[in-house]
């Protein structure tokens, strides 16, 4: 039994309770799907759920009352053992053997959609990660949400979420002029100016511009610096996606800043949020009145000389998202933009929607290397193509997803090199490729998945790791919710750790002689679930899952 057929079991028995009058509710209030969860003591049952909790209140019933109601009838459910109430009205469920050993077959015929759920079904979601400015190559202090934001977007959509990466390109503005000089300076042989970009990359840069265009040492500075600009700026981007897709990130969208400006979005920004009462004029500028909405302070959006604030620019983005048809806008921003998320929940306030429902800000602390060398391309950074290289992108990612977003990380390029059970990465990959290798083992000596007995797994390893394999789709749809893919990295450690305790107990392919018997064959069907269900985890981290290692 699945936990979703579990929960679908209990809503049922539910509404049957409502329709015979032995519980006084709603038959709206009872949802079509009731939550379980493993509980934390594995002696209180397989199941438990707190539905009594939620709804007794509306039933007019102490909590263990309508508990007790509804024991009785998940007591009748085929392959339930028992059901008991702890606590306040917590229902513990215990299934049999041959119930809980069936999740194996579920698993394997389920396969990559094992997992994924439908609680954001109906979401639409734009979220928008990384966004670095394109002067420059990618570095460290892009890899967290580089990382973090891609597996956040795969986990959504394993939610049922239809998600939009996003990628901001902050393609207007000075620093774009002065990345143009710096790299008409290289081109000419001259320091870049104060201010300016250093880096054999804005050299590199100038080569790129003079082979497209040979003659450009022959304008005036005037006169070259916009075809500077943009050959080299569609170099450096171009350059920010490869090493994007080398760290397994490919982005839905790259909406252009220059866009906006160069569309009118910026003015037709001001005119929509005047007309809503949210504008005024003050000192020959135009503000925004953010103060209504919980922000510090009102905001300039027209300088009192004409020139659009970036904060301009930035409500002219939300108001883009919204009439895209994304009723959800997700920010993933760097730990020095905490100012951001007050500003930003009110432009989507002054823009008529609901700051807590509408728009989510996420902020990431900084991630370190240790012994980390700085790029000599770059200069002065350590450059994400050169941590690949270095450390290899599946350890940098998993790293990354392992850990809240909140909290300050250095990462240990000693520890992720290691092919030892330290190595978190390591370990879960090689569970992976073990259990690959162990159904090779067992089809090389006849042994197929041609008869399934869940009755024989019965080895108390192999119910843990039934327990474990089980909970799964529980942990996606909590790391969905709460946006912590750490939470799936962390549940796969539990899982390689169940499943080398039951390698260690349990064979499956038979030894020597030994006839082949059902009891291999349902392990195998054990083997492959917990293959994928490591294969389907590592996938929504953007790690690969090795059949050898």
């Amino acid at each position: 039994m699945t936990p979703e057929e579990l929960s679908l079991a209990i809503s049922a028995c539910l509404k049957d309770a409502v329709a015979a009058g032995d519980l006084a509710l709603e038959a709206s209030a009872v949802p079509d799907e009731v939550r379980v969860e493993r509980p934390k003591n594995r002696d209180h049952g397989d199941w438990a759920t707190n539905i009594a909790l939620q709804l007794s209140r509306q039933a007019g019933m102490n909590p263990r009352e309508f508990a007790a109601v509804l024991s009785t009838r998940l007591k009748t459910i085929d392959g339930v053992s028992s059901v008991d109430i702890a606590g306040p009205g917590f229902l513990n469920i215990t299934v049999d053997a041959a119930t809980a050993g069936a999740l194996a077959k579920a698993i394997v015929e389920a396969g990559p959609a094992y997992g994924t759920n439908t609680a954001l079904a109906g979401h639409i979601v734009n979220m928008e990660f990384v966004s670095a400015n394109p002067t420059g190559p990618l570095h460290i202090g892009h890899t967290r949400w580089a990382a973090l934001g891609d597996a956040i977007a795969r986990v959504l959509r394993a939610s049922g979420a239809k998600v939009t990466a996003e990628y901001y390109i902050n393609d207007a503005g000075s620093q774009m002029n002065v990345f143009a000089e710096s790299v008409l300076a290289r081109l000419h042989g001259r320091e870049v100016p104060q201010g300016g970009y250093p880096g054999q990359y804005i050299a590199d840069l100038g080569h790129h511009v003079l082979t497209r265009h040979p003659d450009i040492r022959e304008l005036t500075d005037v006169a070259a610096l916009p075809v500077i600009r943009a050959a080299a700026y569609e170099a450096q981007l171009e350059d920010i996606k490869h090493t994007l897709a080398d760290f397994g990130v490919v982005f839905d969208t790259y909406f252009s800043e220059k866009d906006l400006h160069d569309g009118g979005a910026i003015e037709s920004a001001v005119a929509r949020l005047r007309e809503q009462g949210h504008v005024f004029d003050d000192g020959g500028a135009v503000w925004l009145r953010t103060t209504d909405f919980g922000d510090d302070k009102d905001r300039v959006m027209i300088r009192a000389n004409g020139e659009p604030t970036y904060f301009a620019a930035d409500a002219a983005y939300y108001l883009s998202k919204k009439d895209r048809g994304y009723d959800q806008k997700i920010y993933l921003l760097g730990a020095d933009h905490h100012g951001y998320i007050n500003r930003l929940k009110a432009i989507a306030a002054c823009a008529g929607d609901d700051p807590e429902v509408n728009i989510e800000v996420l902020i990431g602390q900084l991630v370190s290397v240790n012994g980390a060398k700085l790029s000599k391309r770059a200069g002065n950074i350590i450059e994400l193509k050169d941590l690949i290289d270095w450390l290899g992108k599946d350890a940098v990612r998993y790293s990354l997803a392992r850990f809240p977003a909140d909290s300050p990380l250095t990462l240990d390029p000693e520890l992720l090199k290691k092919h030892s059970n330290e190595n978190p990465v390591f370990y879960v990959q090689y569970a992976h490729a073990r259990s690959r290798g162990t159904a090779r083992n067992a089809l090389a000596a006849g042994v197929d998945r041609m008869a399934f007995d869940a009755s024989l797994l019965e080895h108390a390893t192999e119910n843990e790791l039934l327990s474990y394999l089980g909970s799964y789709p529980s942990i996606v749809a909590k790391a969905a919710e709460l946006r912590e893919p750490h939470r799936i990295a962390r549940h796969l450690e539990v899982i390689a750790g169940a499943y080398h305790r039951w390698y260690d107990a349990c064979r499956v392919a038979p030894l020597g002689d030994e006839p082949i018997t059902n009891l291999n064959r349902t392990r195998l069907w054990l083997n492959d679930a917990t293959s994928q269900v490591l294969a389907n985890g590592l996938d929504l981290l953007g790690v690969s899952a090795p059949e050898r290692m």
